[in-house]
């Protein structure tokens, strides 16, 4: 995605990736929150981040790391009636096949398409309610980059894994064996997405056997690697966030805002 893509996305873009050779992957995570400053603030502090403009105006921010751009921030929650939360965007060969897929299979389509060149996204919500996006177009300038940089993967917490396995891959088109599409597979209790050999996502919802919560809020979480998890929440707390969980080797972490996260000190594999 590039700098014109929700929540100030993604750099411009040159020799790019396009979503028709590498689609329903993970291409992007975006955070929407209320308070420009106080959000750079916090993400500086906790995972080191620095900042850059965006040229869709002054309530979007890029984040980078080590000079690579890994997510956009956008402080419009309030302004635009949203929630406070970290989204994923999959990249898509065709956006309006794409929503048509999700809402057939009944899903919803809060936002778009919409055109932000040189691609178009829409923000959905998968059957259950969780929230994800999607792009069609070219991907971040320098795709194995940000792959290199970017969240170590992300986890939907949902009811039934298998259905929303079924609903997301008939959307995104996983398993298709299409060159560029991604693999489904399932270990260790849970559904596992790869792109190219790794592991960008994974699908639970809690023990094989037991039956689907409906006390469970179905969700994305983005989890990103860091050096020291437990320096991180400490800092969290710090900066006036809070730790959800704490082990050695991952915290699931709240910003002051209320958005939701996870450091980990090793992949998500």
């Amino acid at each position: 995605m590039n700098a014109d893509t929700p929540a100030g996305a993604g750099p411009r873009t040159r020799d790019v990736v396009s979503t028709r050779s590498v689609f329903g992957a993970p291409c992007w995570v975006s955070l929407t929150s209320r308070d420009l400053g106080a959000t750079q603030e916090f993400y500086s502090a906790v995972l080191g981040w620095r900042w850059r403009g965006a040229k869709l105006g002054e309530h979007f921010r890029i984040a980078l790391a080590d000079g690579v751009p890994v997510a956009g921030i956008a402080a419009v929650a309030s302004m635009w009636q949203m929630a406070v939360a970290w989204t994923p965007y999959f990249a898509v060969p065709d956006a309006d096949v794409a929503v048509a897929r999700a809402r057939e299979r009944g899903g919803t389509a809060a936002v778009g398409p919409l055109s932000f060149p040189p691609g178009r996204a829409a923000l959905l919500a998968d059957r259950d309610g969780a929230t994800f996006g999607i792009w069609q177009g070219d991907l971040v300038s320098n795709w194995e980059a940000w792959r290199r940089a970017a969240p170590t993967s992300i986890r939907l917490h949902t009811r039934n894994a298998f259905d929303a396995a079924i609903f997301y891959g008939e959307t995104l088109g996983w398993a298709t064996g299409q060159p560029g599409a991604c693999e489904v597979e399932y270990e260790g209790g849970e559904v596992v997405l790869r792109s190219r050999g790794d592991v960008v996502a994974r699908i639970d919802s809690g023990a094989v056997e037991a039956a689907p919560d409906p006390a469970v809020r179905p969700h994305w979480r983005v989890h990103f690697t860091v050096a020291d998890v437990a320096g991180c929440a400490r800092t969290a707390e710090k900066h006036g966030g809070s730790v959800l969980s704490e082990h050695e080797t991952e915290a699931v972490l709240r910003d002051p805002d209320g958005a939701q996260f996870t450091v980990t000190s090793r992949p998500v594999r």
